[in-house]
């Protein structure tokens, strides 16, 4: 058995499991998006298979890829909007995009892995895993299926918005789209309720991102 495997093992036994994750909580722009990936057999091998945050761009795509075209398992993406993060808040747009993600992916078998310390919101059956995109095949692969779809989201935001460089940050507090945020104010698909955002027409942003 691949060692990648064993962790995975010691929570769903050797059925294959439905692997969830999300991407974009902490950005400061952009919707949240989630993943679910079930491999159709357990145990299958994917070399580089790791938690997306520790891969390239370039690999996350070759894996992508992989994951989603040569019929290794069943995926699915769901999504929050920005409008739904505002008017609720992060956690719940989160547990939202997590749950049409699986909606998306249909019936299956077997135990729901969820990255992270709470899945009760997903129901019976669901196992919250802290640092599973790290330790869990099927949660590695929709970390990286939530990531690179919304980093491809975030590009076509660039296009709209050439300004704040959404292609290169993808919407996180990096010290170029807080300068960003200085000179041009938020743009529609900031999240107004996260700071800096929220205080990014008043004067005290020009400060905090100086130097920066």
């Amino acid at each position: 058995m691949p060692p990648l495997w064993k962790a995975e093992k010691s929570r769903a036994g050797n059925s294959a499991a439905v692997g969830v994750d999300e991407a974009g909580r902490g950005a400061l722009a952009g919707p949240v998006v989630a993943a679910a990936y079930r491999f159709y057999q357990f145990g299958t091998e994917v070399p580089g298979l790791d938690d997306s945050k520790k891969l390239s761009p370039k690999k996350r795509e070759i894996l992508f890829a992989l994951l989603t075209q040569a019929k290794l398992g069943k995926w699915s993406v769901g999504e929050a909007s920005i409008e739904e993060i505002e008017k609720h808040n992060i956690l719940v747009a989160s547990q939202w995009a997590m749950k049409r993600a699986l909606e998306g992916l249909g019936d299956h078998d077997g135990v729901v892995l969820v990255d992270g310390t709470h899945a009760k919101h997903l129901g019976r059956g669901h196992v919250a895993v802290v640092g599973g995109d790290g330790i869990c095949p099927s949660i590695a692969a929709a970390s990286i299926i939530a990531k690179v779809t919304r980093d491809r989201i975030l590009s076509e935001f660039s296009r709209l918005y050439p300004a704040y460089g959404f292609g290169s940050h993808r919407g996180y507090g990096t010290r170029q789209h807080l300068r960003a945020l200085a000179d041009h104010g938020p743009c529609p698909i900031h999240r107004r309720s996260f700071l800096p955002v929220g205080s990014a027409t008043l004067p005290g942003l020009d400060e905090h991102t100086k130097g920066r």
